[in-house]
């Protein structure tokens, strides 16, 4: 095939990831959560397999909402960020050299300023291999941890996100490429002329520059984005370098898909400037009755309350008070509009029936020998779907490791996937090139 897939991986500083249950199963460990060898072992697995990259999901707090607190998090694992993923991408990009290596951080909490030094100072550090997930914040409990008094409405949160990285943008080329000089003889370190003051003003950011890091390998780190909704599609057409979507029905991906890529294109810039890469949780076993007998075992280990709670935190409702009465919210996170959607059908049943589907709702799973999950994604890719993947981990990091052994080595065969890195750097890898 002349085109191949991306594949990244989706990662937490946590015991688990999307499933529920993952911490739960033999296969995972525990005692090394904490630990750099965690991260540094499974960024030499994803390395070599030729991943694309990897990206941290990241929420700064404890998720809150189901039954007005967090005790169903803290006591059933859930998704919680025990690291700050910022200090363990260092210690990954040590132990490596091709592997991209993506942070998610918010534009409504964090200054431009504070954005374009950290990020860029990691990017210059890993040789050109950072992602920026880029995100707006979906929660109360983010804005109260960082001194807001509430979130503000989506539409102002990307108008404030643009802006943030029109200045981070002027920031990372407040460095010309040349600018370093390093000559001994005449001590001369470097040239004033070729750094640029960024004096970026908008409605709600300021920032007057020069950031003090120079030009990475690939120029400023590569953009990534996930909001679905119309305002963060159009915010994705004009910046993303990669999109990370949700799992949908073929039909709804394809349409999602090219109408995200006419977007692009309307923003000026090439459809191959963005890539699409599609959440893919697979469980894979030796042959296909054994990977379900795999599926069975670890999907019956959740715990129905920790499932109701993470249906609480995606759709921003606590859906033991949902009766009838509309799911969402305005902090809602539209990248979950499928669970949200669920929930809406659901509260036409009766409250209890609602509960209790809420706590046996799972996303949906590729299961089977290698073969077959290496023909679901051929399929799905094939399609016009997605660019590529995100590859979700059932049991960490187990299930990652299985995967970069045994179905990546069958895209391989199949031409679907690389067998070298191109380039040094992510964006060289994936061949995009970020908005204006």
């Amino acid at each position: 095939m002349s085109k191949t897939m991306n594949l990244f991986a989706y990662l937490k500083t946590g015991p688990t990831a999307l499933h529920p249950a993952g911490w739960r199963h033999p296969e995972a460990t525990l005692g090394d959560i904490l630990k750099p060898s965690r991260y540094e072992n499974i960024a030499r697995t994803f390395e070599d397999a030729c991943f694309d990259g990897c990206f941290f999901a990241d929420l700064q707090g404890l998720y809150d909402i189901h039954a007005g607190g967090y005790d169903a998090y803290v006591r059933y694992g859930g998704q919680i960020s025990y690291l700050d993923p910022m200090t363990v991408l260092p210690v990954m990009a040590a132990a490596t050299r091709y592997i991209g290596l993506g942070a998610t951080l918010s534009t409504t909490l964090l200054p431009a300023y504070h954005l374009a030094r950290s990020l860029q100072s990691l990017d210059v550090m890993s040789g050109g291999r950072v992602a920026w997930n880029i995100v707006t914040s979906a929660t109360e409990l983010e804005a109260r941890n960082y001194g807001l008094a509430a979130l503000p409405d989506k539409d102002r949160r990307y108008d404030q996100a643009d802006e943030v990285v029109e200045a981070c943008m002027k920031l990372w080329k407040s460095w010309d490429e040349d600018a370093w000089i390093l000559d001994r003889e005449r001590g001369i370190f470097g040239d004033p002329s070729k750094v640029h003051y960024a004096n970026y003003e908008g409605r709600f950011v300021r920032t007057r520059g020069p950031i003090t890091i120079p030009r990475s390998a690939q120029g400023h780190p590569v953009l990534m984005q996930a909001g679905s909704s119309p305002r963060g599609t159009e915010f994705a057409a004009r910046w993303a370098e990669l999109v990370f979507t949700f799992h949908a029905p073929m039909d709804k991906a394809r349409a999602s898909y090219s109408a995200l890529k006419e977007q692009v294109v309307a923003k000026g810039r090439r459809p191959t400037d963005c890539a699409v890469a599609m959440l893919a949780t697979c469980i894979v076993g030796e042959t296909d009755s054994i990977a379900r007998e795999k599926a069975d075992y670890i999907n019956g280990l959740v715990v129905g309350e920790l499932n109701a709670a993470h249906m609480s935190a995606s759709a921003g409702v606590d859906v033991t008070r949902l009766s009838g009465q509309g799911a969402g919210s305005a902090a809602g996170a539209q990248g979950m509009h499928a669970i949200i959607e669920e929930v809406s059908e659901l509260q036409k049943t009766a409250k209890a029936e609602f509960l209790a589907a809420a706590q046996t709702m799972l996303p949906a799973q590729i299961v089977g020998s290698p073969r077959t999950v290496a023909d679901r994604l051929e399929e799905i890719f094939t399609a016009g779907c997605c660019d590529g993947f995100v590859i979700d981990p059932v049991t960490a990091p187990s299930s990652h490791e299985t995967f970069a052994r045994a179905v990546v080595p069958e895209l391989q065969r199949r031409g679907l996937f690389r067998t070298r890195y191109a380039a040094e750097t992510l964006r060289g890898n994936i061949g995009t090139r970020p908005g204006r």
